[in-house]
C-alpha cells in the first residue's frame, strides 16, 4: 500500500512550524516537571507529553517537534548506551530540524502500520515511485541494482529508462546522415513505439551499442604499429580507454577467494609490470592456487582507470590471464634474496616475495608481454584463459631450417628502471649447417665474444626493486628480460617477458676469465630460451654483455617454415 504524505493542518503545526522569512525558530515546549508530565506546548492544537520513562536520567526527556505533534526520544545516559537512531534524527531541545527531516517524520506518521522508528523498505514502495527513482541513475548503477532481486531486475530493465540512455549515446548527426530505424526511434522517444518492444529490448540495444563503440575505439588505437618492435604503438592509450584494472584471486584449500587489487603498474615498450602488496595477506599455508585476472568495466567511458577511491563494485567482467599453483611455492626456482625477503619465480612471469622470518607473503610481481595481451584481455572468460590460434606457416621454399632478415629487440629492466635496451638487426641462422642444431633446438647467434665491438655495457647496478606497505628493498643481480623476435615482414615471431637472475658461469672460458668474473642469464618457455653471458669489469664497476644466443625449438620452426606440410 502506498504511503502518501498529507498536508498537516494549521492547528497541528502551531507549535512546530518551519522558520519563516524572519528567521523564527521552532517553538520549544518547556522542560517536563520532575517526576511528572511535561507541560503543554504553547499554541493551538498543543498536546501533552506522556510521562517520562523510568530510563530517563533524572526524569528528563529530550523532545522534538514533528508535523503531527510531539515525538519523544530518550537518551539512556545512565546505562552508558548510545541513543538509538531514528528516521528523523535525534536532536536536543532548541535545535531546529531540517525540512527533509520534517517531511520524513510526516511521511512515517501518515503511513498506516508503520511503527515509530521502523525503517521504510524500498522493496515495499510502489513501482511507479521506484521507476521514478531509477530514472535518475546511470547505466552502471542500473546494472548493479538489477542484481538485487527479480523485482528490481525487471524495474531496472524498463524500456523508457534505457531508451533515454541509448538516445544520449547516439550522435545527433545520425538524424541527417541516414540513421537506422532503431536510432530514429530512440531519438524521437515515441511512447507508442516503445510499447511494441519486449521488456529489456532497449537495455540490450544500449549494451550492444556500448560494446561495439568500445571495440571500434580499441581497433583505432591499436592499429598503429611500432616498426622497431612490431607491437601496438598506442597501447597505453588503449588501456586507458578500456578502463583496465588487474586483480589476483587467491584461493585457499576451503575454496574461499581473497581478491587483491593491483597497487602499482608500469607500461614499457614491450611489457607490462604489475605489483601487489598488502597488510592482510592470507596465510601462505592455507593457499592452494592463484589466478591473475584483468578486470574491465562494462561501460568503459563512464569510469576513468585507476582513480583514487574508485568504486570497485561497478559492473565489471574478468578475464583469466594465468593460473598458478601455490602448494609447493618454496620448492620453485629461487631467484634471489636480501636481508628481508626471498623471491621465487613461477612461470610464466610471476615473482612472489616471502618474508624470511615468517615465510608469509610480502609482495607479488607479474610481468606480461604486450604481444596478444589485448586479445587475452577482451576474449578470455572468468574461468578459462584465452588461447591464441596456432601460427600459420610462412611458406618457405625449402624444408631446410633457416631464418633470415629477423630482428631482435632486447630489454633488461626493473619496473621503471632500464639497464639495457638494444635492437639487433639482420639476425639469421644459415641453412644446412647442422652444427647450429643442438638437442632439438636451433641456435641463432646474436652477439659473439670474439667480436669485441659487439659487447654492450649495462647501465647501473642490476637489481630487482621491491616494496611492501612498510618496507622496501632491492634483490641484487635480478631483473626482468623482455625479448621480441620479429620476422622479416615485421610481425612478432617469438615474444618473451620473464624474470631472470645472474648466476656465476660454470663453462670454461680462459679469455673471459682474464677480463673478470663471468656470469650468465637464462630464461625461456616451451618455444625456446635465451642465453646471455656477462663479465663484471672491476675497474669500471659495470657488467658487459659479451655473448648472446637464441635457441628456438626445431619443431616450432619446422611448422612455421612449412617443412611439416
Amino acid at each position: 500500500m502506498s504511503c502518501r504524505a498529507q498536508e498537516p493542518s494549521v492547528g497541528t503545526l502551531a507549535g512546530s512550524r518551519p522558520p519563516g522569512p524572519d528567521g523564527d525558530e521552532f517553538e520549544k515546549g518547556p522542560p517536563p516537571h520532575a517526576g511528572g508530565a511535561a507541560a503543554d506546548a504553547s499554541g493551538a492544537g498543543s498536546a501533552s507529553a506522556p510521562p517520562s520513562s523510568p530510563h530517563e536520567p533524572n526524569g528528563k526527556a529530550i523532545t522534538m517537534a514533528t508535523g503531527r505533534g510531539w515525538a519523544k526520544w530518550e537518551l539512556q545516559l545512565s546505562s552508558g548506551q548510545q541513543p538509538s537512531a531514528d528516521p528523523v534524527g535525534l536532536r536536543e531541545p532548541g535545535v531546529q530540524p531540517s525540512a527533509n527531516q520534517l517531511q520524513c517524520a510526516r511521511y512515517l506518521e501518515d503511513c498506516p502500520g508503520v511503527a515509530p522508528g521502523c525503517p521504510v523498505s524500498l522493496d515495499g514502495m510502489p513501482s511507479e515511485i521506484l521507476l521514478k527513482i531509477l530514472s535518475y541513475l546511470d547505466a552502471g548503477n542500473l546494472l548493479c541494482i538489477g542484481c538485487v532481486n527479480r523485482h528490481f531486475y525487471h524495474l531496472a530493465s524498463d524500456n523508457l529508462i534505457w531508451v533515454r540512455i541509448y538516445s544520449a549515446t547516439v550522435p545527433r548527426e545520425c538524424l541527417f546522415w541516414g540513421a537506422s530505424s532503431l536510432q530514429r526511434t530512440a531519438l524521437s522517444l515515441d511512447p507508442g513505439s516503445l510499447g511494441e518492444q519486449p521488456a529489456g529490448h532497449w537495455k540490450k540495444a544500449c549494451l550492444s551499442q556500448r560494446v561495439s563503440s568500445g571495440k571500434a575505439t580499441l581497433t583505432r588505437l591499436l592499429r598503429p604499429v611500432n616498426p622497431y618492435k612490431g607491437l601496438p604503438a598506442r597501447v597505453k592509450e588503449a588501456f586507458r580507454a578500456l578502463g583496465l584494472d588487474w586483480v589476483i584471486i587467491l584461493r585457499d584449500r576451503g575454496n574461499r577467494e581473497h581478491v587483491k587489487e593491483c597497487v602499482d603498474l608500469s607500461i614499457r615498450d614491450a611489457s607490462l609490470t604489475l605489483v601487489w602488496h598488502s597488510q592482510s595477506w592470507p596465510p601462505l599455508a592455507t593457499l592452494s592456487t592463484m589466478e591473475l585476472c584483468s578486470v574491465t568495466p562494462v561501460f568503459t567511458n563512464l569510469y576513468p582507470p585507476r582513480v583514487p577511491n574508485r568504486d570497485v563494485r561497478r559492473p565489471r567482467w574478468r578475464s583469466v590471464i594465468a593460473k598458478y599453483c601455490l602448494r609447493s611455492l618454496t620448492e620453485g626456482a629461487l631467484m634471489g634474496c636480501d636481508n628481508l625477503v626471498r623471491v621465487f619465480h613461477l612461470r610464466p612471469g610471476l615473482l612472489v616475495g616471502l618474508w624470511k622470518e615468517k615465510e608469509e607473503l610480502a609482495f607479488v610481481t607479474m610481468s606480461l608481454h604486450l604481444h596478444q595481451l589485448m586479445e587475452r584481455i577482451t576474449l578470455g572468460s572468468a574461468t578459462t584463459p584465452y588461447e591464441p590460434p596456432s601460427h600459420t606457416s610462412f611458406g618457405d621454399d625449402t624444408s631446410e631450417y633457416g631464418l633470415h632478415g629477423h630482428q631482435l629487440h632486447l630489454e633488461l629492466h626493473s619496473g621503471r628502471v632500464s639497464y639495457l635496451c638494444s635492437t639487433f638487426r639482420n639476425v639469421f641462422a644459415k641453412k644446412g649447417e647442422g652444427r647450429h642444431i643442438e638437442n632439438g633446438y636451433l641456435k641463432i647467434p646474436v652477439l659473439s665474444f670474439e667480436n669485441s665491438t659487439q659487447h654492450i655495457p649495462l647501465i647501473g647496478k642490476v637489481g630487482l626493486a621491491w616494496r611492501s606497505n612498510a618496507f622496501e628493498g632491492c634483490v641484487e643481480n635480478c631483473c626482468i628480460m623482455d625479448m621480441t623476435l620479429q620476422e622479416g615482414s615485421g610481425k612478432p615471431f617469438w615474444c618473451l617477458s620473464c624474470p631472470v637472475s645472474m648466476a656465476p658461469s660454470r663453462s670454461p672460458c680462459d679469455s673471459c676469465d682474464s677480463l673478470g668474473q663471468r656470469y650468465c642469464m637464462d630464461c625461456g618457455d616451451e618455444e625456446g630460451r635465451v642465453h646471455v653471458d656477462l663479465v663484471w669489469m672491476e675497474k669500471t664497476q659495470e657488467f658487459f654483455v659479451v655473448s648472446l644466443a637464441l635457441y628456438l625449438s626445431v619443431t616450432r620452426i619446422s611448422h612455421l617454415l612449412g617443412a611439416d606440410d
